[in-house]
């Protein structure tokens, strides 16, 4: 490691909020991850007549357990939990019983239901339950908004790049066409697409990367401007060193500070762009596990308040520790913060 990422290592550790958020975070995101072994309708195990069986993997059969029907267990049903249990079998069910589309059909009182002991956080107006919508919600955000910063920050990089080392006519062009294209009203634009076509996770991702990539072209293009005509890049110029080398061993590190420091908020705006869609119903397919769905059940189910503060309080705690990260992401990389 170099004396300079030690430096900013340090610093990025001495932000204390900064540095137990991104814990906190990290640990958030490990757990959503594994939100099949957290949150399932399906047993992680079954011992049936001496054979294991991994239903959070595989699909089985009833017959497989003494059933009567070739089709999909149901391990809820009593039946197959009675014929389980007398062939002295067992099964190891996740902390929440319900995935994020699984329905509580045994609901004391009608949907949305408040908080039990079977329904930590409730039921939402069909009857899933909301822990189990969440923690999958959070798991498609994160990912979804990581994604997106990754392709959005590699072109938006390589424009900015193109724009600053060559300048001149290219420069000219390509700033023109993103003044024209960043004027465009982006949201309306996005509802117009998602409405015309049937929206999913990877067509929702590339329609927002049309208007993603331009947050750090000015960022990078300015760095390049300011790098191209310093000694150390002429110098490898006339060294008979080609653009794009020049480019990518000895401006792009310079760039890249200015880079990685913008990278938590546009991840953070990612986050809210998607929430947001999804709250005016032109996000994920319906049914999908989503936070701005539950946003929106919330707004709809005012006597349900459970739905909206659960949703508030999810992704006011998801931001706020990506500001947090962000902050300390910047002073780490600000060359005038000092320990």
């Amino acid at each position: 490691m170099t004396p300079i990422m030690r430096r900013r290592l340090q610093i990025f550790c001495r932000n204390r909020r900064g540095f137990w958020s991104l814990w906190i975070f990290l640990a958030l995101f490990t757990l959503s991850l594994a939100a099949e072994l957290i949150a399932n309708h399906k047993p992680i195990l079954v011992q049936h007549q001496g054979t294991l069986y991994f239903p959070v993997l595989k699909e089985y059969s009833e017959l497989e357990f003494g059933g009567e029907f070739d089709i999909s267990t149901d391990y809820r049903d009593p039946f197959i939990q009675e014929l389980i249990q007398e062939s002295g079998g067992w099964m190891l069910w996740p902390l929440i019983r319900y995935n994020y589309q699984s329905i509580n059909y045994d609901l004391p009182s009608p949907a949305p239901s408040p908080p039990s002991r079977e329904n930590w956080l409730g039921t939402d107006d069909q009857g899933r339950d909301v822990l189990a919508r969440v923690i999958y919600g959070f798991r498609i955000s994160v990912l979804f908004a990581l994604v997106l910063t990754l392709a959005s920050s590699v072109i938006g990089v390589a424009a900015g790049a193109v724009q600053g080392y060559y300048g001149g006519k290219i420069d000219l062009v390509f700033q023109r066409f993103i003044e024209i294209w960043s004027g465009l009203p982006v949201l309306f634009l996005l509802i117009i697409l998602a409405s015309v076509v049937d929206p999913n996770f990877w067509w929702l991702l590339g329609i927002m990367l049309l208007f993603s990539w331009m947050a750090l072209v000015d960022v990078v293009r300015a760095e390049f401007l300011r790098g191209r005509n310093l000694e150390y890049v002429r110098a490898a110029r006339a060294l008979g060193l080609s653009n794009a080398k020049i480019m990518y061993r000895h401006v792009l590190p310079n760039a890249m500070v200015a880079t990685l420091t913008f990278m938590p908020f546009i991840f953070n705006g990612s986050i809210v762009t998607l929430t947001a869609l999804d709250f005016l119903g032109f996000g994920l397919p319906p049914g999908s596990p989503s936070l701005g769905e539950l946003v929106a059940q919330g707004k709809e189910n005012l006597h349900a308040p459970w739905l909206g503060l659960t949703a508030f309080f999810t992704l006011s705690i998801m931001l706020t520790l990506l500001i947090f990260i962000g902050e300390a992401v910047r002073d780490a990389f600000d060359p005038r913060k000092t320990f």
